[in-house]
């Protein structure tokens, strides 16, 4: 009987040669031991890939995995209660995936390096059971013409494995998953799958490589905090001799220290959420990203972000002033939120109270004192510390106010924004150390809104103070020990070893 063109059956699935499990004592020697077997198995999907399209046999499955790392501790070790990280609350075996160890290698030796030392145990490296899929092999501006993918006479999935959404939820960061019996105690808060998904995201919400993200990231709403901050990186860039080393714009437009912005160079079509890296070394810079106004936007871009592990994040942005004793410019420092942006409540109850972290609020304000120039009681003057409301709905004037005015007054808000809370509550979810610094631009519940040259010379004048602010207190914070920044507070009773 003829086929009539119907393709034949699977036969078997082509792996790599199987990698013999390896463990170390040296935290660079396992993590030298994870980049060569991720680059291994990413080239293999890739070289099947491409002879495929080519013109290759098409009657076998391909596949891969990603590489794991393990850990077994048989004691209740007791380590340096002042670590909010790298260390395992009980004993068991605990395990995690890892994807582009070398994006993440020095996270991963210190990770590593800290369990070692903490537990005295060796770390194994073997290959998982999580098949990469194929989508996530490719590397960082790969493009797959089209013409080679309709060579291929099978649907991709009957021939790779395709991103699983089963494996990238979040139940490890919200405390709500459980391991099944027999299985590895989560050593790490994103699955591999889950990391890749949102490295993807990022490049495309944000037109610059994962590779540029710096540890320390200021979040705003309005984009005249970004004209100011890019002015100032390409001054610290010409003048070179600021302590950092390159600028980075949407498109992956580099300047490097000592040089200027080339000629001529535009980017088409900014993205959703432009995101700007002033570099240092180790990451230790400063990244902003407009995030446009609303909370959908506000928790995007921290779901994704989260998985690069950075060290603090703020929010820089402008607010309504609640209060007849503030003024269009003062400052409003969050110390409290109140959730009506309604984004997260399936991730994060709304009975879940998201503390002020000592080590940001210090920072934050001894910053606005030093560019200010004002100390003590006179600081009260431009900045008051409270409560922050976060709404999801940006025209509530437009309703009966009589509910929203009530339970802001209820609540003792100060300022009302619809991004601050957001960021706050995934900082806290994601164990990230958050704060806010806001700036009041108009008081609607006083009949306060800005003229049109009001709102010009407003922002002329606070923009760059504002700014100013929020990077002297990166600056402080990222000069702080990293075992002082991250706090206790943002840890769970069964949490994870790595940070």
């Amino acid at each position: 009987m003829k086929n009539h063109g119907r393709p034949q059956a699977i036969g078997p699935i082509a792996t790599p040669e199987p990698f013999v499990r390896q463990s170390f004592d040296d935290a660079r020697k396992a993590v030298a031991a994870l980049r060569s077997l991720y680059a291994r198995n990413t080239q293999f999907l890739r070289d099947s890939f491409a002879a495929l399209a080519a013109g290759s046999d098409s009657n076998r499955r391909y596949r891969a995995f990603y590489p794991e790392i393990s850990v077994t501790t048989s004691s209740y070790t007791q380590v340096d209660s002042r670590q909010s990280y790298g260390h395992m609350p009980t004993p068991g075996h605990y395990s995690t995936t890892i994807t582009q160890p070398d994006l993440f290698e020095t996270y991963l030796i210190e990770q590593l390096y800290l369990i070692m030392r903490n537990h005295g145990v060796p770390v194994v490296v073997s290959e998982s059971e999580t098949p990469i899929p194929l989508h996530f092999a490719f590397q960082e501006g790969t493009y797959v013409d089209g013409a080679a993918a309709r060579n291929i006479k099978r649907p991709i999935r009957d021939l790779f494995d395709v991103p699983d959404l089963d494996g990238t939820d979040d139940q490890i960061a919200n405390g709500t998953y459980e391991s099944p019996a027999g299985r590895p105690r989560p050593l790490a808060q994103f699955t591999a799958q889950r990391v890749d998904y949102s490295l993807h995201r990022l490049q495309h919400y944000t037109a610059t490589s994962p590779n540029h993200f710096q540890n320390f990231v200021l979040f705003t709403n309005y984009q005249f905090y970004i004209d100011e901050f890019c002015a100032r990186a390409r001054d610290l860039m010409a003048n070179g001799d600021s302590g950092y080393a390159e600028f980075v714009e949407p498109g992956n437009v580099i300047i490097r220290r000592g040089e200027q912005r080339p000629a001529g160079v535009t980017t088409a079509r900014l993205p959703q959420m432009p995101a700007y890296h002033l570099k240092r070394p180790d990451y230790a810079g400063i990244t902003m990203v407009n995030i446009g106004v609303g909370p959908a936007n506000a928790k995007t871009i921290t779901d994704h972000i989260a998985v690069l592990r950075p060290h603090a994040w703020l929010m820089l942005g402008h607010c309504a002033g609640l209060r007849d004793t503030q003024a269009l410019g003062d400052y409003v420092l969050a110390h409290a939120y109140v959730r009506e942006d309604h984004v997260l409540d399936d991730d994060l109850p709304l009975w879940v109270p998201l503390p002020a972290l000592a080590e940001i609020q210090v920072a934050l304000e001894e910053a606005v004192a030093e560019v200010t120039g004002l100390s003590g009681y006179d600081l009260k003057r431009v900045m008051r510390t409270g409560t922050v409301a976060s709404i999801d709905n940006r025209n509530w004037e437009l309703r009966d106010r009589r509910g929203p005015i009530q339970r802001l007054s209820q609540s003792r808000a100060i300022a009302l924004d619809m991004e601050s809370a957001t960021i706050a509550a995934n900082g806290f979810r994601f164990r990230v150390p958050y704060g806010t610094l806001l700036c009041v631009s108009d008081k609607p519940l006083h009949g306060e809104l800005k003229l049109p040259g009001m709102a010009t010379e407003f922002y002329k004048r606070q923009v760059a103070q504002h700014l100013t602010i929020g990077i002297r207190t990166m600056e402080k914070l990222a000069d702080m020990p990293l075992e002082r920044l991250h706090s206790r507070k943002l840890r769970n009773f069964s949490e994870t070893a790595f940070q």
